[in-house]
Parts: structure tokens; C-alpha cells; sequence
């Protein structure tokens, strides 16, 4: 059963290492929640570690470029794995095929540019070339070309036709919306679900699939450590997180906020549960905000 805790600190002693979600958990996409920052640099001054797993579809350096601007600080956080740096891995070993084509916004573009250091051995050997639809192998979605004003119905007919030409599509990002601010954008994931329902396929490398935890612990860089995943996703952070056989702290302030009564910070327990029984998802703890 599914434990609620007020706060972070609850747990002291428990874990080595948090996995923990950035979007609705640490900041809206526009502004740092300073409560959950306080929460992480406690956790590390005690000795813990703390990975910033992300399904952005960005690699780590646009990861913590957007962080600084916003002003999240950087001793919140050891190191990052994105669904981004995961997604290149992917695409640099072949999954895609040699010639490319991209769906996203301008904003993505280091994607194909920006490559860390852990990933060396796969850029001096790969050989990708981007190019029109047309003459592409597979595809690269990194989310939509201007998600404030358009939805997955504005990518019907290029869906169609990659999906007549066979084309596997890399999605960078699984996750189907966001909360930016308070407006609501769709992401990669619900181009890759709405190409999956006319029949094409789609291939996930961010939370809750396995290549974004395995990276997150490659860069840990601990043995048999304890960990713990933090995040506000129902089907990415607690479903990835029991999928790798770890425990969860569900934060029920974000996307789902409102399912558990009028008070965000503390979660009706019996609304909870209900809605976790629904989704046949068990988190092992939940809390109204990290903090």
C-alpha cells in the first residue's frame, strides 16, 4: 500500500540515491519550486546522490542550460540522464538507419550537435546524415515543431506517409503531455502514440523504458546502491521505477494534481489509492510536492 509522507526528509536514512524527475517535480518549465531544491540539497549535504532523470528530448548540456536560466541551482543535483542523451545513443548505433529525419522544434537541434563525453565511441564511428522525409530510413521525434500552437493532428498525414514507407520512429521523449506554466503542450509521445495507432512503430529510450535507467546508472557510477525514484508521472516515473525494481515516491502535485481533493499539498489518501488501483499501479510513497 501506498504510503503518504510530508516530506522528503521522511525517508532520511533509507536511500543512497534519488532518481528523480525534473518537469513538475523540481520546476514548471518556467520557474524552480524552491521547497523541492531545499529537499535535494538537504539530501545530498547528508551524503546521498542525486541523478536529474529526464524524458527531455534534449541532451544533458540543453538540459542544464534551460536549468540555469530558470536559476536552479547547480548543488541540487549530482549529475543528469535524459531521454535526449538516450535517444542519441539509439540513433548513433543505427536503430534509425543511416539517414534521418527529424520532427521538432528548432529548439532541438543540439540533439544532433551536442553529444557527451560517455557517448564517444558510438560518434567516432556513426554515420548519419539528415534528410527530407522522403529519402529517410527512420525518424528522430524530439516533440512537435511549435507545440504552443500545434497538436498531433497537424502530423497526420507525414505520420501516414512515414508509415507507409515503413520508417521506424526514435521517439526522444515518451512522455504525451506537459504543464508549462500553466498552459498545456503535447510532446513526442503522442506523435509516437498516434503513429503506433495507424500502425507504424515507434521505439522509447525515456522513462518508462529501460535504456534511460541504465544510463542514469551509468552516470550514478554506485554499486548496489539504494535508490529511490521521485517524479509526478504515473506510467513514466513509478511504472519505470517498479519496472527496474525500485521504490517510488509519487508526486501527486503535478500532472494529476487534480484527482486528489482540493488540497495539492496533501493528497486524499482514499482518492489515491482509488486512482492508483485504476492505473494498476502501486507507488511505494506519495507526497503532495517534493519538499
Amino acid at each position: 500500500m501506498t504510503q503518504i509522507i510530508r516530506s522528503l526528509a521522511d525517508l532520511s536514512g533509507r536511500y543512497d540515491a534519488l532518481f528523480c524527475d525534473l518537469w513538475g517535480c523540481l520546476h514548471n518549465g518556467v520557474t524552480p519550486f524552491p521547497a523541492a531544491v531545499a529537499a535535494l540539497q538537504t539530501f545530498r549535504a547528508q551524503g546521498g546522490k542525486v541523478i536529474l532523470v529526464t524524458n527531455s528530448p534534449r541532451p544533458k548540456s540543453s538540459v542544464l542550460k534551460q536549468m540555469d536560466g530558470m536559476g536552479l541551482p547547480r548543488d541540487t543535483w549530482d549529475d543528469i540522464a535524459s531521454s535526449g542523451d538516450a535517444t542519441q545513443a539509439a540513433m548513433l548505433s543505427g536503430a534509425a538507419g543511416p539517414r534521418v529525419h527529424h520532427i521538432g522544434a528548432p529548439r532541438d537541434e543540439p540533439f544532433f550537435t551536442d553529444f557527451e563525453d560517455d557517448l564517444a565511441h558510438l560518434t567516432a564511428t556513426a554515420d548519419i546524415t539528415r534528410v527530407p522525409l522522403d529519402q529517410a530510413t527512420g525518424i528522430v521525434c524530439t516533440g512537435l515543431a511549435d507545440d504552443l500552437t500545434e497538436t498531433p493532428d497537424d502530423y497526420r498525414a507525414k505520420l501516414l506517409m512515414a508509415k507507409t514507407k515503413g520508417l521506424k520512429m526514435l521517439c526522444a521523449n515518451p512522455d504525451i503531455i506537459v504543464d508549462m506554466g500553466d498552459k498545456r503542450l503535447y510532446c513526442a509521445g503522442a506523435l509516437a502514440k498516434e503513429y503506433e495507432e495507424m500502425g507504424g512503430e515507434a521505439l522509447y529510450y525515456g522513462k518508462p523504458h529501460p535504456p534511460i535507467y541504465d544510463l542514469a546508472r551509468k552516470r550514478l557510477g554506485m554499486e548496489d546502491a539504494r535508490i529511490l525514484c521521485i517524479g509526478d508521472g504515473v506510467h513514466t516515473d513509478v511504472q519505470g521505477g517498479l519496472g527496474e525494481g525500485l521504490d517510488t515516491l509519487f508526486v501527486t502535485g503535478g500532472i494529476a494534481a487534480t484527482e486528489f481533493g482540493p488540497d495539492f499539498h496533501n493528497p486524499n489518501d482514499d482518492l489515491l489509492l482509488k486512482w492508483l488501483d485504476g492505473h494498476q499501479l502501486s507507488a511505494t510513497y506519495a507526497i503532495g510536492y517534493l519538499r
